[in-house]
């Protein structure tokens, strides 16, 4: 399966909605997954045009983690391990819509957002097979839903219900299957209403204060962004557009 096969791209506005397309194998990382998904990532952050999105896996699955036979096959799965410690420059939702367990639940942590199916399983497995989720899960995990819960997820590897992680406040939304989609991108039309340079602003800081940087850094870490955004031509089509009783027409520059 090709990259372009492993991973579904559309556009809605706005909105990039890239689907995990490998229903018969729950979605497991191969290469071909690893690749094709960093290369959308990459599209959707150099593409003015865009401003948010969403993430959610084909068939019944988001993502069962690592497909174990490409691994022992030595298929590069390099560009996913850099997805999940650099994430999107713009806001990313993940529709969690079944199994999100290992390495797709580190696909889901790096993701700002996330909107759950209540038939979503959601999971860190590694210590069950000898190994832990190296890939950010078990210190992303405690932000997400606490200390107790994350701790008890990272050791005893039992995955948790949509219905337990919205009760954590991992979850922006629980829905039906059938409805998880349309949220999500509900979700990512309502930030798209917004200027992309200040969204991606606003998500840098968030991300930093949430990540337990100082205070005096955030404030050094301001200060480019401040230039950059408040410099930029949204900046000026801003209070334009509320002057004339418009909607604005953001160009992210």
């Amino acid at each position: 399966m090709s990259e372009e096969q492993a991973i579904l791209v559309e556009r809605r506005n706005r909105v990039m909605i890239i689907t995990l397309n490998r229903p018969d194998a729950m979605n497991a990382i191969n290469g071909a997954l690893s690749n094709g998904l960093w290369n959308a990532i990459q599209e959707l952050d150099a593409d003015d045009a865009l401003t948010a999105g969403v993430i959610t896996g084909s068939g019944r699955a988001f993502c069962a983690g690592m497909d174990l036979k490409a691994f022992a096959r030595g298929e590069d799965i390099g560009p996913l391990n850099e997805f999940v410690r650099k994430g999107a420059s713009k806001p990313l939702i993940g529709a969690i819509n079944g199994f999100a367990l290992a390495g797709g639940c580190e696909v889901a942590l790096t993701c700002d957002l996330l909107v759950a199916s209540k038939a979503a399983k959601i999971g860190i497995r590694e210590v069950k097979v000898g190994l832990f989720a190296a890939a950010g899960g078990v210190f992303r995990l405690p932000a997400r839903v606490g200390y107790a819960k994350a701790m008890e997820m990272a050791l005893t590897g039992e995955p948790i219900t949509g219905e337990e992680a919205m009760n954590a406040g991992m979850l922006t939304a629980l829905t039906e299957p059938e409805d998880l989609l349309e949220t999500a991108i509900a979700l990512a039309e309502r930030i798209a209403e917004n200027a992309p340079l200040a969204v991606a602003a606003s998500k840098a800081l968030v991300r930093a204060a949430a990540s337990g940087i100082e205070e005096d850094k955030l404030w050094e870490m301001q200060v480019p962004l401040q230039k950059k955004v408040f410099s930029s031509n949204d900046a000026k089509e801003g209070p334009a557009a509320f002057a004339e009783k418009r909607a604005p027409n953001w160009t992210g520059t």
